[in-house]
């Protein structure tokens, strides 16, 4: 898809707080973020939607570890997901920290990508 967005940073052609990535799937930061962390979990091949996956479960588990690298970068329980679909044409979930408990700038894009990268180098 030349003009989804979201290929274009699959595809490294504009940039992104890219937080995880593996064979199927990339996460990165939102760039309007809810709190601090907030991130968008895709699939590395063009899907419209979140269910047309063909295997949900394994997208399910990315979704997880995020979630899980979430809890553990802001001592936070409480991640909140969301899966709405019509603001960008690709697959995508969302994954934030609860934005009422999570201490933080949301807008310090660099702090919280290192900060979730760490989880994953450890």
């Amino acid at each position: 898809m030349n003009s989804c967005i979201f290929c274009k940073i699959i595809n490294k052609e504009i940039p992104a707080n890219i937080i995880y990535e593996d064979a199927d799937f990339l996460a990165f930061l939102d760039i309007r973020p809810l709190s601090p962390g907030h991130m968008l979990v895709i699939p590395k091949k063009h899907y419209r939607w979140v269910w047309d996956f063909p295997n949900i479960g394994e997208y399910f588990e990315s979704v997880r570890k995020m979630a899980v690298a979430q809890q553990k970068a802001w001592s936070q329980p409480e991640i909140h997901c969301k899966i709405v679909g019509e603001e960008v044409e690709h697959a995508h979930i969302w994954v934030y920290p609860d934005p009422k408990s999570t201490k933080g700038d949301k807008m310090d894009f660099e702090g919280n990508a290192e900060k979730l990268r760490i989880i994953f180098d450890k």
